[in-house]
């Protein structure tokens, strides 16, 4: 295969996997991507208005994404926002109560009722994901979930809005995570004008 094939058919799956998210609401039912946005966009609203928080958590390249859009969304929506990844506190957690806690002390340290939990795991099977999202939960946090790879993934369940990517590479997962949740951040900045 040519490297122009190759280009044109990565960038074609990519653009394919966004259009052709699968997003479920708290009760399982399948909604389009743009009620999954107008969803999101609530609750990112009524976070703003009754100043609570949004907490971002990921692995990995997750993490990646999880500080990006933190600092987006804290700069640009001018919602209140933050990666739960700092070096510092994670090490110390997972010295402390092991690696599968690492999110969801944090969350039983900071969030608060109405705060709004975004969790991103390309494989929802991440347990520390789990944790933290079960934490954000019992504090009555709304979630909502970013994932990919199995369709029965554990996490894709457990939001009030769930985005599943079909996909079984990294990048493609991430980048579609990645752009959907850029989306709703540049919708909500375009109504606010």
């Amino acid at each position: 295969m040519q490297k122009k094939e190759i280009i044109e058919r990565h960038l074609t799956d990519l653009n394919k996997k966004i259009l052709d998210v699968s997003i479920s609401d708290h009760e399982g039912q399948t909604i389009d991507l743009a009620a999954g946005i107008d969803k999101s966009l609530d609750l990112i609203k009524l976070v703003q208005k009754e100043r609570k928080q949004i907490f971002f958590v990921g692995n990995g390249g997750s993490a990646g994404i999880a500080s990006h859009l933190a600092i987006d969304y804290a700069k640009n929506g001018k919602v209140n926002s933050r990666a739960l990844n700092d070096s510092s506190s994670l090490t110390c957690l997972a010295n402390d109560y092991g690696y599968d806690f690492v999110f969801s002390k944090q969350l039983e340290y900071y969030a608060n009722e109405g705060d709004l939990l975004i969790a991103i795991s390309s494989s929802g099977e991440s347990k520390n994901i789990l944790n933290g999202v079960d934490e954000a939960k019992k504090k009555n946090c709304n979630v909502i979930t970013m994932s990919g790879f199995s369709s029965g993934n554990s996490l894709r369940k457990k939001g009030q809005i769930n985005f599943y990517i079909d996909g079984a590479e990294y990048g493609i997962v991430e980048v579609a995570h990645l752009t959907l949740l850029h989306l709703v951040l540049d919708i909500k900045m375009n109504l606010v004008k």
